[in-house]
């Protein structure tokens, strides 16, 4: 491995084009970058012993390849759908170097924003090994004003795209004015807020005050958070220790405070929690009165690691397919995934369909993949049932391409409403369908009458399984990044990709954070907290918590069979 501490060649193209090796099959081609120097490197992406590799030359540090995708056939499947994209609405920053060094956004980038990344802090209660944020280690404190936030959002809003603002940190709850700020993105007519958060904070004031505690989620869900992520990484401590054993009382304060959308995000890590996927799935589905979706996130390998290292904890998207297909018994296969920029075709649909412009998902399709799944329940028994066994997907994406295309090329929307209205049954196998909703009726006024209500229905009776594979150094796909639709939003006016922020993190994320920061020692002084220290970290009462009914209860169908 060469020495880490190199001069880094940003913005520098090196053209060596990567070599061919027997029984290999070129896939794609694309550029990337050397992890060690940032020089732009032409890369081959090549199919060999039934996976996807991604490999590239560098002239100072040679050939570099990592693997890209662990099935070439779901490769092959879920690429069919990509989708170019129409471009940024708003261009924040003119072209001055090559992608991704140039961010953002600016005139190569090819999709709108969709998710809006807000840094409210980048102090955490906790130190996992695998985070992109630690202020300790970082040694300075950046927590924007909320005049500076309120400037960020007014940024966003010059694309003219209804996007969801995520409060990410860090960790968030650390915040003691987020009620003002979420209150603020209302303000500022925001109409879908994320909160991204261990949920420590909640659990910790049930312990001690259970009214205080609900009061605080109700009070952040009266000012507008409308979901809320939370890390969940297994079912067991052993998979989870960031919060599975305050897991029942976060939940617990959840549902007293109506906070009925709930999103599960564990980040997969191979051989650490690999054999609890479809646990996440069952245990999701075991507490739908709140919990509307699973992002499974496999892991991005941020920093520098030894290809032995690499390869003992990385996972794809479809290895994670196939992980949950044998450990649901076969209920969610990996046929039943989708890539996130299929559901392109029906924005663009509804778009020719009303004449107004409609905010689309044209990520690349190697991005992320999802599902729905109706959840039956019988007595204590579970059975899931994707979609994809009612309705046939693929199928009306083709037909509702076909009718887009009628309609800008000039066809009646009256005409083609009516078409639709009777074509659309002969796509859903109404003897498999559940019967406790129509998805006929939902489909209908989700498309046709652009019903959002409906899409409430469809997202509340049905459960949302996801991937979100983040790219690192060594995967770095720069048509990927061109096309993301996740982006943080930075005091300087800017938003910047979630894979262009977070992996070039000398170049974006440290740089912006640091020059809107202020240091440990006078953030600790400023707050009275000892030392450098700029948040305690979370301590717990492991027998207390494990000899409470909340916690049996919870996880009472998952650790019976745990060692």
């Amino acid at each position: 491995m060469s020495n880490q501490n190199s001069v880094k060649h940003v913005g520098e193209i090196a053209y060596v084009i990567p070599k061919l090796k027997q029984g290999e099959e070129v896939l794609s081609v694309t550029t990337s970058v050397c992890p060690y120097c940032y020089r732009v490197l032409p890369s081959v992406i090549v199919e060999r012993d039934g996976k996807v590799y991604i490999r590239k030359v560098c002239p100072e540090h040679g050939e570099i390849e990592e693997l890209y995708y662990g099935d070439s056939a779901f490769y092959k499947r879920v690429t069919k759908f990509i989708e170019e994209g129409r471009g940024t609405r708003h261009v924040y920053t003119p072209v001055k170097t090559v992608c991704p060094f140039n961010c953002g956004l600016c005139a190569m980038h090819k999709q709108h924003t969709a998710l809006v990344n807000l840094v409210a802090t980048n102090r955490c209660d906790l130190s996992c090994w695998y985070c992109f944020f630690y202020s300790e280690a970082a040694g300075y404190v950046y927590e924007p004003t909320l005049d500076q936030i309120r400037e960020m959002v007014r940024n966003i809003k010059k694309q003219g795209v209804t996007v969801a603002i995520q409060i990410t940190g860090g960790e968030p709850l650390l915040r003691e004015d987020l009620v003002e700020i979420v209150k603020l993105l209302r303000e500022e007519g925001v109409r879908h807020i994320q909160l991204n958060t261990n949920g420590l904070k909640f659990a910790r004031l049930y312990l001690e005050d259970p009214v205080k505690a609900v009061e605080y989620a109700r009070s952040l869900r009266q000012a507008g958070v409308n979901t809320i992520y939370i890390s969940f990484d297994g079912v067991t401590p052993r998979t989870n220790p960031k919060n599975h054993w305050e897991i029942p009382f976060i939940f617990e304060v959840f549902r007293q405070a109506g906070m009925t959308s709930v999103v599960l995000v564990p980040t997969v890590i191979k051989g650490v929690n690999t054999d609890e996927l479809g646990d996440i799935v069952r245990f999701a589905a075991r507490n739908m009165d709140i919990v509307r979706a699973v992002n499974f996130q496999p892991v991005s390998l941020t920093g520098f690691m030894k290809r032995f290292e690499r390869e003992k904890y990385r996972i794809t998207i479809p290895e994670v397919a196939k992980l949950i297909e044998e450990q649901t018994n076969g209920e969610i296969t990996r046929e039943d995934w989708f890539p996130v920029n299929a559901s392109a075709v029906f924005s663009r649909f509804i778009e020719g369909f009303s004449g107004e412009f409609k905010f689309e998902m044209s990520n690349h399709p190697i991005c992320g993949v999802g599902t729905y799944v109706y959840v039956e329940k019988k007595n204590s028994e579970l059975k899931l049932i994707p979609i994809t066994r009612f309705i046939d997907v693929e199928g009306l994406l083709e037909y509702l391409r076909e009718k887009w295309s009628d309609l800008i090329s000039g066809s009646s929307r009256i005409i083609t409403g009516m078409k639709l209205l009777y074509s659309i049954g002969k796509f859903i196998d109404r003897e498999k369908a559940p019967k406790e909703f129509d998805i006929y009726k939902i489909l209908v006024n989700i498309i046709v009458k652009r019903d959002y209500e409906a899409l409430g229905e469809l997202h509340y009776k049905l459960l949302f399984i996801g991937q979100m594979h983040f790219m690192d150094l060594y995967n770095y796909d720069i048509q990927r990044v061109q096309r993301c639709n996740i982006h943080y939003s930075t005091p300087d006016g800017r938003l910047i990709p979630f894979c262009a922020y977070n992996i070039f993190d000398d170049v974006y994320r440290d740089k912006i954070l640091k020059e809107y920061s202020i240091p440990l020692e006078e953030y600790s002084k400023k707050y009275n907290l000892p030392g450098n220290t700029v948040a305690l970290k979370h301590v717990r009462d492991v027998r207390k918590l494990e000899s409470h009914e909340l916690y049996k209860k919870t996880y009472a169908d998952f650790l019976k069979n745990k060692t």
